[in-house]
């Protein structure tokens, strides 16, 4: 057959049997729909930071660059003291460390929860939680919240589920009396999360307050706090976690690794609690199967190790949190806590240290993709997903700059969000 000359098309089923597979299979097309929208293409913060709310105040988030700060003058002052401490390459030293500083002065916090639960030692929860809305409106009002901002309430447990309750009602009512509508940026965390129908009472919940206020149905969502074996692995052998996504009705907006608490939980000693032990990894892996496609991201835990007192120990307590949150990075943690204005300038330079030392093999990569110019690497359309996502994820925290990331890929920003954009069954659609 000569070339350019056309092959005879021979089929044998008639249209009817497509016809009938659509329809036997629409429940389960409908079923995917609803169980996996996939990412919602919003902003993930790297990090969340918790502060009791008896001590949260208006000046909070500036004052934690602010020591973030010091910390940095007086225990790593300059580039290559910094690259000293965290075994930086001689490249990557001075960009990550004045991308630290500048983070450290325009945005210190890129998500807060005022914490009414473990960290909470007040003596008048009413009026801190009223406190607390009227900061937090402030803030959103002034531009001076962090991008994300909420509380963290008590659990659904019976000893303390209607102060919870309360805590919550008082909180949501007065950011609606001071700001006249809910932030954008608003969150909200249900700790201690072990059944189902805790979730979904918390789901309840939030529908009486949305009726009760006149808001859009859905309006309010949350974090799931994986603190219990339980949450994991049900008592029948199943796991926990994706009932609890289930249970959420499409509020739930994450699930967040509680290091200590589920650590003691399974009788882990306080010397070996740690997010990189065996029973983090086996929990967190269960969480990231069970959330993927849903729409609700991963967070990690945090350390209890505080970079305090001497250099040497400062130097010490930097180097773990550095690297365990490249270790959770490569692993796709992309977020995680931070219990002390200390762990800040380690917090970012690991998150611009791994996206500054991978984007030009991920540009490179998605530039020939895009191209279809091909190379030594073979990718294919769920690839360029993921390295799209990697170079957006780059921007959103300051750890890239949009004119490098387009110079570097011939792409725009709207082009990467194209190529991230696609669920599993469109993926072949991505644009070329």
């Amino acid at each position: 057959m000569g070339q350019g000359q056309q092959e005879k098309v021979t089929t044998s089923l008639a249209g009817t049997v497509s016809e009938a597979i659509s329809a036997s299979l629409a429940p389960v097309d409908a079923e995917l729909e609803r169980r996996y929208p996939g990412d919602p293409g919003t902003r993930q913060p790297v990090h969340t930071v918790y502060v009791p709310g008896d001590a949260f105040t208006a000046g909070t988030v500036r004052s934690w660059g602010d020591q973030a700060l010091a910390a940095l003058d007086e225990h790593a002052p300059d580039a290559a003291s910094l690259a000293a401490v965290l075994g930086l390459s001689d490249d990557l030293a001075e960009p990550v460390h004045t991308r630290v500083r500048a983070k450290l002065e325009r945005e210190p916090i890129e998500d807060l929860r005022v914490d009414f639960e473990d960290g909470y030692k007040g003596t008048d929860e009413d009026q801190d939680a009223a406190r607390a809305a009227r900061v937090v409106a402030e803030a959103f009002a002034d531009g001076t919240a962090a991008p994300y901002m909420g509380i963290r309430m008590k659990c659904m447990e019976a000893a303390v589920r209607d102060r919870g309750i309360r805590t919550l009602d008082i909180f949501l009512s007065g950011l609606l009396e001071h700001a006249g509508d809910l932030p954008d940026g608003l969150v909200l965390t249900l700790p201690k999360v072990t059944y189902p129908e805790q979730v979904t009472a918390m789901v309840r919940l939030l529908e009486a307050f949305e009726r009760a206020r006149g808001l859009t149905p859905g309006r309010i969502g949350f974090e799931i706090q994986i603190e219990t074996s339980q949450a994991i692995l049900a008592a029948d052998g199943t796991a926990t976690v994706a009932r609890l996504i289930q249970a959420a009705e499409g509020r739930a907006t994450g699930l967040h690794y509680g290091t200590f608490d589920y650590s003691a939980c399974l009788g882990v000693s306080a010397a070996h609690q740690a997010s990189d032990h065996p029973a983090a990894d086996h929990a967190k892996a269960i969480m990231q199967v069970a959330a993927a496609g849903t729409g609700v991201r991963v967070s990690d835990g945090s350390t209890n190790v505080l970079p305090v007192g001497p250099t040497e120990q400062v130097h010490e307590a930097w180097r773990l949190h550095y690297g365990l949150t490249r270790r959770a990075l490569a692993r796709a943690y992309y977020q995680g806590w931070d219990m002390h204005p200390g762990h800040l300038p380690t917090r970012y330079a690991a998150v611009f240290a791994f996206y500054r030392e991978g984007l030009r093999q991920a540009a490179d990569r998605l530039a020939r993709y895009a191209g279809d110019t091909g190379g030594d690497v073979m990718d294919e359309p769920a690839t360029a997903k993921a390295l799209s996502g990697y170079l957006l994820r780059g921007l959103d925290c300051g750890a890239l700059d949009a004119d490098e990331v387009t110079e570097a890929t011939g792409l725009t920003r709207a082009a990467l969000e194209g190529f991230a954009a696609p669920r599993r069954g469109d993926l072949t659609a991505a644009p070329r």
